[in-house]
């Protein structure tokens, strides 16, 4: 009997032996960051991200486009977290002349002064795409924080889903690709300031770059006042640059566009020939 009670010490000592020496080759390849281990710089990375309700503010957009003049407008951004992100153009006497609006249904664009808007799907946007769409992802790139497919909004526990390495001062963040889609993210090692998102096509060179600095003080979070939107892959010239301005959180207003009879819908092609016609 003392045998075989001595025989199950051994295995269980040589099972909590090899357990522990798994453990150590594991922290071993996970590289120290700003003094903390990954789990624990991933999971501050995950708590600077803001738990605002709504933000808002004034915008100034400059659209690049390879063989166009820039187009330079002013606007109001306007998200509600889980309901609508609106940019609303307002240059002539803060008369509205367009508004784009996301929701978790899809998007609206809308001509006010020729009185004609667009309503389409995610399920529409994802098939003229070829890949998954989603408002939450969209959502988490004007909030700069991180994210997973699937997920509403991150917390502590998903700090695991991440492989992070270290290049030239940033801690690069990977997740596990999804549907087709790769998602890498750049921060700052010493701060855990989200400075990129990247969202690439498997196996194609496309791409959606978005990259934040000018970060400033809002509601006591460092929160970026300039964004740059880049399509890569397609060959020319195509972002969308951010100046933010006036920023606050908090407040209240129509999470969803209600349109009267007056205005026309237009197919998604007919809009983007007026846009991109030479």
């Amino acid at each position: 009997m003392i045998k075989l009670v001595v025989r199950y010490l051994y295995v269980l000592v040589a099972l909590v032996l090899v357990a522990s020496c798994s453990s150590t080759r594991k922290l071993e390849k996970t590289p120290m960051i700003g003094g903390l281990t990954g789990e624990a710089y991933m999971e501050k990375v995950i708590e600077l991200s803001p738990s605002w309700k709504t933000v808002s503010g004034k915008v100034a957009l400059t659209l690049n486009m390879e063989g166009q003049k820039d187009a330079k407008v002013s606007a109001t951004l306007r998200l509600k977290r889980g309901e609508s992100i609106q940019l609303l153009v307002a240059p002539l006497l803060g008369i509205e002349v367009a508004r784009l609006e996301i929701t978790p249904d899809g998007l609206l664009a809308v001509d006010r002064l020729n009185k004609r808007y667009v309503n389409v799907s995610f399920e529409e946007l994802s098939r003229l795409a070829n890949t998954d769409l989603s408002f939450n992802i969209l959502q988490s790139l004007f909030l700069n924080e991180l994210f997973l497919p699937g997920k509403v909004q991150l917390d502590v526990s998903d700090a695991k889903s991440f492989r992070i390495s270290l290049e030239n001062g940033y801690a690069l963040l990977e997740a596990k690709p999804s549907k087709g889609l790769s998602y890498r993210f750049r921060t700052s090692a010493d701060r855990g300031l989200l400075e990129e998102s990247r969202i690439g096509v498997s196996n194609t060179p496309y791409a959606l770059n978005w990259k934040y600095d000018d970060f400033t003080t809002l509601d006591n979070r460092l929160f970026p006042s300039h964004m740059l939107l880049a399509v890569e892959g397609t060959g020319k010239t195509l972002s969308l640059d951010m100046k933010f301005s006036r920023l606050s959180v908090g407040g209240d207003w129509e999470g969803k566009t209600e349109l009267s009879s007056r205005y026309q819908q237009i197919e998604l092609q007919e809009l983007l020939k007026t846009l991109f016609k030479q």
